[in-house]
């Protein structure tokens, strides 16, 4: 192959995966608008919002989940093509887990061990490994649809980011429903939604996105 040739070739790819960029936006915005629309009409937003917002375990729930939505999200469209994925883009990941950790260990200082077990329990469990799943939905479909276009190297890896990046997303808005704000119920059930939808990612990323 000749120098113009290899430039050519060059300068197409970089339309492709500008193009598959714009399209996992696009995905990502439409998963959004999804999710909050889903959220309005079934579970809607805790009645006691505005007294929440005073209190810091209300709010770190959200730092949590959205730091999972935007890492995940980035690895995805990363993903979305044939090249490897940086070793520092995979570490990205470690934020979400970092803030909660922080949380977890602040919920332990200041509530006395007795109460630790009932606040990790909560009280929707169920609610919670129901709707950030079913909210996921959505954004995990229109994900894989984009994704489908590109030429991921490793599709169930593709397929998991773009779960977890969906659930991230469901469970934001989900954070605005859950009355169980205490970091350690986040600490046990959120992860446990969390990999229910990054496993039909993976499943599903498997199978619909090889080439």
């Amino acid at each position: 192959m000749n120098t113009s040739g290899l430039v050519h070739l060059m300068a197409q790819d970089a339309r492709l995966r500008e193009r598959l960029a714009v399209r996992l936006r696009g995905a990502l915005g439409l998963g959004v608008a999804a999710a909050a629309v889903s959220l309005l009409l079934t579970v809607g937003v805790r009645p006691d919002v505005g007294q929440a917002l005073q209190d810091w375990r209300f709010l770190v729930k959200f730092m949590i989940t959205t730091a999972l939505a935007v890492s995940a999200g980035r690895l995805v469209f990363a993903l979305g093509g044939p090249l490897p994925v940086s070793s520092s883009g995979l570490a990205g990941l470690a934020a979400g887990p970092a803030i909660l950790a922080t949380a977890v260990a602040a919920e332990l200082a200041s509530q006395p061990a007795a109460a630790w077990a009932g606040l990790a329990i909560g009280r929707n469990s169920l609610v919670c490994l129901t709707v950030i799943p079913l909210l996921s939905a959505v954004p995990l479909a229109f994900l894989l649809a984009v994704l489908r276009s590109g030429a991921p190297r490793r599709p169930g890896l593709a397929g998991a980011m773009a779960g977890l990046a969906a659930a991230g997303i469901a469970a934001t808005f989900y954070a605005a429903n859950c009355t169980d704000d205490s970091p350690l119920f986040v600490l046990l059930w959120y992860p446990v939604a969390t990999a229910m939808v990054a496993l039909a990612g993976a499943i599903c990323g498997r199978r619909l996105l090889r080439w």
